[in-house]
């Protein structure tokens, strides 16, 4: 893959799609723009013409890009076209996880309007991620294109072994995917590219902050012959800003590249580890829990053809999970151990009529535990509950191009062991129109699938009922998206349906429940607008700096149910408003500052709790925050100091579980070369 290389980025620019049948808009004849938000940006994307731009065009607009003839914006877990239709993608890059006021991937998201976090604890130690008013289990993990999500809980989908130095971009998809990233991709799917060049020999930071915060990263690269292999240790702790809010988190990830001519093989292995307060998590009854995750995975995953391209993949991971109801106690405590095995194998051809993907995917799925499951002949030490299943499935993909027209149809045909009959099809098309030379129209409709994860179906305690007859819920989506491009300006506005059905949540019918269950909703329909701009300031106002920019994000959700009497526990408690402002700007030759507005409205109510005892349901209340991050570098060397909600806002994410006020920290990072 040929690359021209410009000196300090501002955004990606991606053309000639044609020419690499792996490319994520392959086939489309875009042009893509990247960095539409400064943090955490939607994508601005334009159908180019089928000839590139002249240099006299490039040289016009003043805004510092990186183009790259032949690359993936967004990478599928096999690294094949993102389905070639005009989903909205949101792309995370380098630069903009360097400017944002952040300590993990969940605080990142935290600053895209279309993307609910929902943190317990401080910096990512344990978050629910959602798009487009799902829940954190309808969402697909992927790192480096390899399927990590969680089938035990998508509470954990985000413990894998990554540091933000690690990150060379993310790469979101907007509502349902299954035809991407498969059926877990119930509302869209994320995926988190590390960086693979060996641009530096060593990298190393150290942070210090309130509430007796540490912090290290540590990540070394060396090139050697036809390998590329970097080595990456990270280490996070804090004492935490209320009682039982302590954590330590470390990070091990180790990545090889092979390359031979045009061909590439890339292996990686991780290890994480977590140990945290859990204050109130799961039930407010109880604010003294505790838990402990790990996590092991390694992958192997090969690129070999041009033309006739073919990408195997095979790959493992392995969760444990330590939960204890009182901490320092074995009152409630579980333990929990599941493993995923899956095998890809793709192959993609271009023609004079078009990109033709075929694909299929055998993934296995099973769990280990003292409470999940069926009970096991023989028990294994501490474990007596033991379930598996086994999700095959075959993906066809077919994009056509005719002048302005980019058309794009296929099916997913996916079978799973908990169910019982055929195959059950999934199919999606999507089109795309390029009236003028920066603004383009698109529209798709798919249809997606989700299995119950095995905590939906087994999770049986003092405070929750599993059911083991949940039925996979199943949806159907429509969206329409306006995108328009310019070197100072860009917009977007994107609208959309989703019609679920069997929903699953957990619910109590009725105020004197005592305990949530896990039900098949009859139907949750959502409808919502998205919508951005972005001003690069450095034509207007260069004294600035070459990166300033004001970006302005808003989301709208509404929702409706025949299950609106229910107390709901996540479906139903959705984000109906959320509205972000990011702010760049240079202070002072190598110093410079990003500020981080947010504000968001959610629906729905929670059990008030007060002294253990339930005083009755509140609603959520509305809250802003605005965050701070000074930034100073000089060559390789950078300083930098964080301060998050400035203006101490109480707040909670979560029912009864109060998050960060005001927290000052600081570090500093030097890159060897």
């Amino acid at each position: 893959m040929n690359q021209k290389q410009v000196n300090k980025p501002q955004a990606y620019r991606f053309k000639r799609f044609l020419r690499k049948a792996y490319s994520a808009f392959n086939s489309m004849h875009r042009l893509v723009n990247i960095g539409v938000v400064t943090g955490c940006a939607l994508t601005c994307l334009h159908v180019s013409l089928a000839s590139a731009q002249t240099t006299s065009n490039e040289q016009q607009q003043r805004v510092m890009e990186k183009e790259l003839d032949e690359v993936m914006v967004t990478a599928s877990r096999v690294e094949m076209p993102i389905n070639q239709t005009a989903k909205l993608v949101t792309v995370i890059t380098k630069e903009q996880i360097e400017q944002a006021p952040v300590r993990s991937i969940q605080d990142l998201l935290v600053y895209a309007a279309n993307i609910d976090v929902i943190q317990r604890g401080g910096h990512g130690v344990q978050a629910d991620i959602s798009i487009r008013g799902g829940t954190f289990d309808q969402n697909a993990v992927l790192l480096n294109g390899v399927n990590l999500s969680n089938p035990h809980t998508g509470h954990y989908s985000f413990d894998i072994p990554i540091n933000l130095s690690d990150i060379e971009r993310i790469e979101i998809i907007h509502g349902p995917s299954a035809l991407i990233y498969g059926a877990s991709a119930f509302s869209g799917g994320i995926n988190i590219i590390t960086k693979k060049s060996a641009d530096y020999k060593a990298y190393a930071s150290v942070e210090s902050g309130m509430h007796k915060l540490r912090g290290m990263e540590v990540r070394g690269v060396a090139k050697a012959g036809i390998t590329t292999n970097s080595l990456s240790v990270g280490y996070n702790s804090s004492s935490g800003y209320i009682a039982n809010s302590d954590y330590d988190l470390y990070n091990v990830l180790w990545q090889t590249r092979f390359r031979l001519n045009e061909s590439k093989i890339d292996l990686q292995l991780g290890y994480n580890d977590k140990k945290y307060g859990a204050n109130t998590f799961y039930s407010a009854k109880y604010p003294n829990q505790y838990e402990r995750t790990s996590t092991y995975m390694g992958s192997l995953k090969g690129e070999f053809g041009s033309k006739l391209k073919i990408i195997p993949i095979v790959y493992w991971d392995r969760h444990h999970d330590q939960f204890d109801l009182i901490k320092d106690t074995d009152k409630g405590r579980n333990y929990h151990r599941n493993d995923t095995y899956g095998a890809n194998l793709i192959f993609s051809y271009e023609s004079r009529l078009g990109i033709t993907t075929l694909g299929g995917e055998l993934r296995k799925e099973d769990i280990m535990s003292s409470l999940l499951g069926k009970p096991m002949v023989e028990p294994h030490r501490k474990y007596k509950m033991y379930d598996d299943r086994t999700n095959a499935s075959v993906a066809f993909e077919h994009t056509l191009s005719i002048e302005k027209v980019v058309l794009s149809a296929g099916v997913l045909m996916n079978h799973n062991t908990l169910l019982t009959g055929k195959y059950r099809f999934y199919p999606s098309v999507s089109a795309t129109y390029r009236p003028v030379e920066d603004f383009n129209i698109s529209s798709s409709w798919s249809k997606s699938t989700r299995m119950p994860t095995f905590t939906d179906l087994y999770y049986t305690t003092e405070t929750h009922n599993g059911n083991s007859g949940l039925k996979p819920e199943k949806s159907e989506s429509l969206d329409l998206n306006f995108k328009y491009n310019k070197s100072f300006f860009s917009a977007y506005l994107t609208g959309f349906l989703l019609w679920g059905r069997d929903m699953i949540d957990w619910v109590k019918v009725n105020a004197n429940d005592t305990k949530w269950a896990s039900w098949n909703l009859t139907k949750v329909d959502t409808k919502g607008v998205e919508m951005g701009v972005k001003f690069r300031l450095a034509d207007v106002f260069p004294v600035l700096g070459e990166q300033s920019s004001v970006s302005l994000d808003y989301a709208r959700m509404h929702q409706t149910s025949d299950a609106q009497n229910m107390i709901s526990l996540y479906s139903l408690n959705y984000l109906r408003d959320k509205f972000t402002a990011q702010f760049h700007h240079q202070i002072y030759k190598g110093l410079s500052a990003g500020w981080y507005f947010r504000f968001q409205k959610r629906m729905g109510f929670y059990e008030k709790y007060e002294n253990l005892v339930k005083v009755g349901n509140e609603h959520y209340p509305a809250f802003s925050t605005l965050d701070l991050k000074l930034n100073y570098k000089h060559n390789d060397l950078q300083l930098n100091l964080s301060m998050n909600n400035l203006y101490n806002t109480h707040y909670f994410d979560r029912g009864n579980i109060p998050q960060p006020g005001f927290w000052l920290m600081g570090g500093i990072s030097y890159t060897f070369r």
